[in-house]
């Protein structure tokens, strides 16, 4: 190991050496992760992110050693003896020439798991916490002025009211009421609104109204919110699910919607709005009366998580193991959804891009190849996102977000952001091997 202080000018020089000798671009280096998660059995790499002609000059060294690991370092996952046979989290660096060290990767080592895939389409229910600012509607008053005392005391859409002088509310009809009987006693009332991550009061004085003979402060709001989605997986294990790949908003205020309570219900596909260029298409479902699957306790960047209280998903397929963000290849994918009725179907699509490191839900470009299904819909279409991404056997993300302006191309998530939001994976485990 070179002195501290030599380090970074070896680095500089190897970086140059590389660069000068294979062209290799400097985002190369840069989606080089610092952590990456594997499951027993498996081995680390990171031969993805290099042409095959750099392969060869470089090599994974495992620092700091135990018993269980496995002495050979190695670049690519395809070796046939695993490093970790346990659970835990070893540290390595990568090497060039097998002497210059690179980058320091921390890896977890996950139990080794089964998922069943999704694809189901799915309808979601929720109630907010609080209701929901979605607008203003001024108050009419006696002498027919336009008022709007929400807005006049700093109310702002996208605003969750929580509590009426300190009585906490749940729905609209229990908003309204409490204003109408305050305002007919001639009394303020104290509103406690919560604003992105904080709570803050207001005072109002409600004002009656000359067209609805009630006592109004000027607000649209509502307390619900659904739609129709895909899920993702189910964890036979934990009895967990993960659905839609991406975060439910207000769409009136696009803002993310916090949960009180909310549940999964079966859906059916009526039909399909075909996407085009500026246009994202959509599924048309239907909830189907009685078919509650379970509940939803996350509403996250990656998508909604909760418990199944039955298995939607062994009706379909058998389980597939995770294939996490070092093992995603640039080359062909399936992804499973349902175009009709609730029948869930696999189409081919393209892997373009993979963007390691990111934690956003828009970590890999995706591309539907599928003539069945761009002769259907177009793409990527709303009520798709979630479907889960399979390659080589493993489930490795799902589809979030499309290209507005190629509705063939969108973004999907990597499946270990998924599992992490829904509890399954601890991104902080600090266990280490042979501990």
């Amino acid at each position: 190991m070179p002195p501290k202080n030599k380090r970074p000018l070896l680095l500089c020089f190897a970086y140059l050496l590389i660069a000068s000798m294979f062209a290799l671009p400097i985002n190369g280096y840069l989606s080089i992760p610092k952590e990456q998660i594997i499951a027993v059995g498996d081995n680390p790499s990171v031969s993805t992110l290099f042409p095959k002609k750099l392969q060869d000059n470089f090599s994974l060294k495992i620092k700091n050693n135990q018993n269980n690991l496995n002495n050979k370092a190695v670049l690519s996952s395809n070796q046939k003896n695993s490093i970790a046979n346990v659970p835990g989290k070893f540290d390595m660096s990568l090497m060039l020439f097998g002497l210059i060290p690179i980058k320091n990767i921390s890896v977890s080592v996950v139990p080794d798991m089964k998922l069943y895939p999704g694809g189901q389409a799915v309808g979601v229910l929720l109630r907010t916490k609080g209701v929901l600012t979605v607008g203003f509607s001024p108050v009419i008053d006696k002498n027919n002025k336009s008022r709007s005392p929400a807005e006049d005391a700093g109310i702002d859409i996208g605003d969750s009211i929580v509590a009426v002088n300190e009585k906490t509310i749940t729905t609209d009809e229990e908003l309204a009421k409490l204003i109408n009987d305050f305002g007919t006693n001639n009394e303020k009332i104290v509103l406690t609104i919560k604003k992105e991550n904080i709570y803050v009061k207001k005072t109002i004085k409600p004002i009656k109204c000359y067209q609805t003979n009630t006592y109004r402060i000027g607000l649209l709001v509502k307390d619900n919110a659904g739609g129709v989605g895909t899920l993702t997986f189910y964890d036979p294990n934990t009895k967990k699910y993960g659905a839609l790949g991406h975060m439910i908003s207000d769409v009136d205020t696009n803002k993310q919607i916090v949960i009180k309570q909310g549940k999964l219900i079966k859906a059916h596909i009526e039909g399909i709005r075909a996407g085009k260029r500026g246009y994202p298409g959509e599924k048309v479902g239907t909830f189907i009366k009685n078919s509650d699957l379970g509940n939803i306790e996350v509403n996250s960047y990656c998508g909604i998580f909760g418990e199944m209280d039955k298995n939607l998903a062994t009706n379909i397929s058998e389980p597939l193991p995770v294939g996490f963000s070092h093992q995603i290849e640039t080359g062909p994918a399936e992804i499973y959804t349902v175009l009709s009725g609730e029948k869930v179907e696999k189409f081919s699509i393209n892997v373009d891009k993979v963007m390691l490191g990111k934690n956003d839900g828009k970590e890999m470009v995706i591309r539907i190849t599928d003539p069945k299904l761009l002769g259907i819909t177009g793409g990527i279409i709303q009520g798709m996102s979630g479907s889960p991404i399979v390659q080589n056997g493993k489930i490795i993300g799902a589809v979030t977000h499309v290209f507005i302006n190629d509705p063939t191309r969108g973004y999907g998530v990597f499946i270990e952001d998924m599992l992490m939001e829904a509890g399954i994976l601890d991104k902080n485990e600090e266990t280490k091997l042979g501990a």
